[in-house]
């Protein structure tokens, strides 16, 4: 009796033990991850307010996704380079500074820009249908020869500097509900191609980002029913005011939008 109880003793410390052991090197794990936040004005946080002065024109902001998923995880190193209006030659030249070898986690959204979206909603905005969906038609063309190449030179950038690096690349939503409760602005054959070429466009940036090992995490789900003409968008539409907004996530399309399926992705 007397050595079966010593036996269970001492099975009950070697178990306390190890669990200590196991929770002191979860705690290292965690005091040691590093996170990093690169791409364009999607994941900057344009169009969510409250932008940081320091950032400067890059705009970004602790409402935006990479922000808010930092302040809930408390990474030991955050790094938060991305920029509005970046394209991928900007990611490369300016970005990636943070990335070394001890990098656990990174994110990005590009290729919007290289694609030539802004000047896509500027054509669909002020001139016509035909002429709108003739713009669409060549950044699609553009997709399809030349943001490949370009992707890849990003994707090789971070693989070489973050090897052993978790890589998650966010797509872009799609901007309007079909027959909602838009009744001016873009006719339905415009919104329409506009949102043929998001999904153009997701499905070029899914391609490169599996070819490389990298996770492609679609938020068009998480923004059905909050488009432009939903009654409930989490985008912004057309803001004469402020032109730089325009179709950029809000506040809550950053948190209740991006950061889910950032974190599900994470």
């Amino acid at each position: 009796m007397r050595l079966s109880r010593f036996a269970a003793l001492t099975s009950s410390l070697l178990l306390a033990a190890g669990a200590a052991l196991f929770g002191a090197s979860q705690a290292a794990a965690a005091a040691d991850f590093g996170y990093v936040a690169l791409g364009d004005s999607y994941s900057s946080g344009v169009g969510a307010g409250n932008y940081d002065s320091a950032s400067g024109n890059c705009k970004r902001t602790s409402r935006a996704y990479p922000a808010l998923w930092a302040a809930a995880h408390s990474p030991q190193t955050f790094s938060f380079t991305a920029c509005s209006g970046a394209r991928t030659g900007d990611v490369l030249a300016n970005q990636l500074a943070p990335l070394n070898s001890g990098t656990d986690l990174v994110s990005i959204t590009i290729g919007g820009n290289d694609a030539g979206f802004s000047d896509v909603m500027t054509t669909c905005v002020l001139q016509s249908e035909s002429t709108c969906v003739n713009r669409v038609n060549q950044a699609k063309a553009y997709v399809n020869s030349t943001l490949p190449g370009q992707l890849d030179q990003v994707y090789n950038a971070i693989d070489s500097r973050s090897p052993a690096a978790r890589v998650v690349v966010l797509g872009y939503p799609r901007f309007y509900k079909l027959n909602g409760t838009c009744t001016t602005g873009l006719t339905e054959g415009e919104r329409a191609a506009i949102n043929g070429a998001a999904d153009h466009l997701n499905a070029a940036i899914a391609k490169r980002a599996a070819d490389h090992g990298f996770t492609f995490a679609s938020v068009a789900g998480a923004f059905t029913g909050h488009e432009i003409c939903s009654g409930n968008a989490w985008l912004h539409s057309v803001n004469w005011l402020n032109i730089g907004e325009s179709y950029h996530p809000t506040a809550a399309g950053q948190s209740g939008g991006y950061l889910p399926v950032f974190a599900s992705a994470a």
